[in-house]
């Protein structure tokens, strides 16, 4: 499975301005600070106050741009840098693949991470029920966006009941995805059970012929 590329070439994106570029480096430094802290000591060990001391900022920016020391570990989606979305897909687009691009993209489980981050993500995810939690309340958020998605390519409003069904199982089943890869110790492509999940959700259960 491919992720979905903007159709914008890195040229003719908008520049960042100096603000926005300090704004993603503090982003990083903290985010970066947090894992390496958590792959020395564990989660529940790590504080933000050590967080802040290993980003060299203060305890308060810290908390200014993540609220809780959840949201840390989760996918970045208050990065303001420039983003493909997922209604960027060409309107006539209608082969299944898409839709596959469209919930990876809508739903990042953080495919842009090195592999071992996302792995300790969603290990997280199973072990940590305040992770699990955030994460849940995240990725609600973004399948109410991902209705606005399904609603563009069915011609339906984002507020009909079987649009919001639809998005809100992809979102439940996303999440079971990657608790199911975190609890299988990561041993399967996890795009390939992304594959399996959206199959599933599409054709339901295999009925039993023996």
């Amino acid at each position: 499975m491919t992720a979905a590329r903007s159709s914008l070439s890195p040229a003719d994106r908008p520049a960042l301005g100096l603000r926005e570029r300090k704004k993603i480096q503090t982003r990083e430094a903290i985010r970066s600070a947090a894992w390496t802290l958590i792959r020395e000591q564990g989660y529940h060990a790590t504080t933000i106050e050590q967080i802040a001391d290993r980003a060299e900022v203060s305890p308060s920016t810290v908390c200014r741009y993540f609220p809780v020391k959840e949201d840390i570990v989760l996918p970045d989606t208050g990065n303001p840098a420039p983003a493909h979305r997922p209604h960027d897909r060409p309107a006539d687009d209608t082969s299944a693949d898409p839709l596959h691009r469209v919930l990876c993209t809508a739903l990042d489980l953080g495919a842009d991470d090195d592999p071992e981050t996302a792995r300790m993500r969603t290990r997280l995810m199973a072990q940590v029920p305040a992770v699990r939690t955030r994460m849940l309340e995240s990725m609600t958020a973004a399948g109410r966006t991902l209705c606005g998605t399904i609603a563009e390519r069915t011609g339906r409003r984002r507020d009909d009941l079987e649009v919001r069904v639809w998005a809100m199982s992809l979102v439940g089943g996303l999440m079971e995805t990657a608790l199911y890869w975190a609890e299988h110790d990561h041993g399967d492509d996890l795009a390939d059970l992304v594959d399996r999940a959206l199959t599933t959700l599409e054709q339901g259960l295999p009925r039993d012929i023996s």
